[in-house]
C-alpha cells in the first residue's frame, strides 16, 4: 500500500512541476533568449504558443550515457515537461553503480542502463516517453543524430565526446558564403562531473566554439601510440598499457579480462612490473594499474546532480527561447563550499573539426612519420589516436584494412624528408573524427 501511495505522490508532483513550466512559459520573460549573448531564438509566451506546443509535442531530446550524470539528466528532462526523450549507452549494470544511479536496483544488475532507466522513467512519471538505445553512439549514422532537436551529453569519455562533437559539426549545411544554416544545427550541451568538480556547457555547431577548440583543457587520455609501448615505452603507463593490451590477449588468449578480479588485475601489475624493470622505469604500482586500466573517475551524487540541473535548465532555455542561455561555459568547485565560474570559450581557428584553417607543423627534417604520429598524440590540442596520413598523391600510412598497414609500415620509420613532405600538404584523419573531417597539416621544415 506504501509503494502504491508513494508512486502516486511522484506521478503527482511531476504533473505539479509540468504544470509549473507551463505557467513559466505563458508569461512574459525579463530576460529571453533575444537578450543574451548566445542569441537562440525570440520568444513568444502566452497560451498556446509555438514554444510551448513545441516542447510538449515535437521537442525531441537525446541524452548520451546512462550513468550517474545520465541517469540524473533523465530524471530532470522527465520532470521538466520534455515528453520525447531518448537515451543510449553500451554498459550493462554493476553492483557499484547502485549507490549513485539511482534509477537502478539490485535486481538491475548485468540489464543494460539505457533499457532499465527508461523503464524506471516510463513507470513513474506518466507524461515522459523514454526510447532506449542499447550500444556505441558510433554505431548511428549521422542522420540518426540529426533527427533531434538537442543532444545532452553525460559521458565520462573524453574520445566519445569528440566524436559527438565531430558528428554534429559535420551536420551543419553551409549557404554559399559558409554561413550555417540554422535549421540544421543541432544544440549540443556537454556536462561532466569529477569528485567534488563539474562542468556544462552549450555548444552550437559552427556558431560558439566546438568541443575540439578546447581539446588542450582535458588532460591526455590513457591511450599509447602501439610503436611505443611495444618498441620504447618511456612512461610507466606504457609498460601497463603493453601488459594489457598485447601480452594478455597473447599470453591469455582464452581468458576474458576481468578489470575487477584481483588475480586477472594482479597479473596485469607483475607484468607491468617487469617490463618497467626491464626499461629501467620507475613508478608503476598497482594502484596506477587500476588506474589505466578501468581509467577510474571518482563521483560524487551532489555533483552530479547540480550539473545535470543546469545542463537540463539550458537544454529547455534552447528550445523553448525563455531565457538567455549560457555563454558558452560553466565551471563548478564543490570542494571548500559552493563556487561556480562562467566564461566564454573562444574558437579556435585551426581547430582541427571547425576551424579549417591549414595548421603549419615546423618539425626538423630528420623526423620520421612515426616519430610525427606520437608528437600528434601528445600535442594537448590533437591528441590523436590512431592517425592516418596522406597527401594529394599519395597514402603515407593507414592503421587498417592490415594488409594496407602492412604495406606502409615501413613509412613509419622514414624521414619527413626522405618521403618528400618539405612544403608538402599532408591530410591527416584520426578515429576521432568521423566522417570527412579531417586535419590540414602543412609540413615546414626548421633545420
Amino acid at each position: 500500500v506504501l509503494g502504491r501511495v508513494a508512486l502516486r505522490s511522484v506521478r503527482l508532483c511531476a504533473l505539479s512541476i509540468m504544470t509549473d513550466v507551463e505557467e513559466l512559459l505563458k508569461r512574459p520573460s525579463a530576460f529571453p533568449s533575444e537578450s543574451g549573448e548566445l542569441p537562440m531564438g525570440e520568444f513568444t509566451p502566452g497560451e498556446g504558443t509555438s514554444s510551448l506546443d513545441f516542447l510538449q509535442t515535437r521537442a525531441k531530446v537525446l541524452v548520451v550515457g546512462a550513468g550517474g550524470l545520465g541517469c540524473e539528466i533523465l530524471k530532470d528532462l522527465a520532470l521538466s515537461g520534455f515528453r520525447d526523450i531518448h537515451v543510449i549507452d553500451m554498459d550493462t549494470i554493476d553492483v557499484s553503480n547502485l549507490n549513485r544511479q539511482f534509477l537502478f536496483r539490485q535486481k538491475d544488475v548485468g540489464r543494460a542502463k539505457a533499457e532499465v532507466a527508461a523503464e524506471f522513467v516510463n513507470r513513474r512519471v506518466p507524461t515522459a516517453r523514454v526510447t532506449p538505445y542499447v550500444g556505441k553512439i558510433q554505431d548511428h549514422p549521422p542522420d540518426f543524430y540529426a533527427q533531434f532537436n538537442c543532444i545532452i551529453s553525460g559521458l565520462d569519455n573524453i574520445e566519445a565526446r569528440r566524436w559527438l562533437n565531430s558528428t554534429l559539426v559535420t551536420l551543419v549545411e553551409l549557404d554559399e558564403d559558409g554561413d550555417p544554416n540554422p535549421d540544421s544545427i543541432v544544440p549540443f550541451i556537454d556536462g561532466g562531473t569529477e569528485g567534488f568538480a563539474g562542468q556544462a556547457r552549450v555548444i552550437l555547431p559552427r556558431l560558439t566554439s566546438c568541443f575540439e577548440c578546447s581539446i588542450d583543457a582535458f588532460p591526455p587520455q590513457r591511450n599509447f601510440p602501439l610503436c611505443t609501448i611495444a618498441e620504447t615505452p618511456r612512461k610507466p603507463e606504457h609498460c601497463v598499457a603493453y601488459a594489457y593490451i598485447v601480452q594478455w590477449p597473447r599470453e591469455r588468449p582464452e581468458d576474458k579480462l576481468d578489470k575487477d578480479s584481483p588475480d586477472h588485475m594482479g597479473w596485469i601489475y607483475q607484468k607491468a612490473l617487469e617490463r618497467a624493470t626491464t626499461f629501467g622505469i620507475e613508478g608503476v604500482t598497482y594502484m596506477s594499474t587500476m588506474g589505466v586500466v578501468k581509467n577510474i573517475i571518482p563521483a560524487v551524487a551532489s555533483t552530479n546532480a547540480l550539473v545535470s540541473g543546469v545542463c537540463v535548465l539550458e537544454a529547455l532555455k534552447a528550445l523553448t527561447f525563455a531565457s538567455q542561455s549560457l555563454n558558452t561555459y560553466m565551471m563548478y568547485h564543490g570542494t571548500t563550499g559552493v563556487h561556480s565560474h562562467t566564461f566564454v570559450y573562444e574558437h579556435r581557428p585551426d581547430c582541427g573539426v571547425c576551424g579549417g584553417e591549414l595548421r603549419e607543423l615546423h618539425v626538423s627534417r630528420s623526423l620520421t612519420l612515426g616519430q610525427l604520429f606520437e608528437e600528434l598524440h601528445e600535442d594537448p590540442k590533437l591528441q590523436l589516436k590512431r592517425p592516418s596520413a596522406a597527401t594529394s598523391e599519395t597514402v603515407l600510412y593507414m592503421p587498417k584494412p592490415p594488409a594496407l598497414e602492412k604495406a606502409l609500415a615501413g613509412n613509419l620509420k622514414r624521414s619527413l624528408e626522405d618521403l618528400e613532405l618539405g612544403g608538402a600538404e599532408v591530410t591527416i584523419t584520426d578515429p576521432i573524427f568521423p566522417g570527412d573531417t579531417s586535419l590540414q597539416l602543412k609540413i615546414v621544415f626548421s633545420d
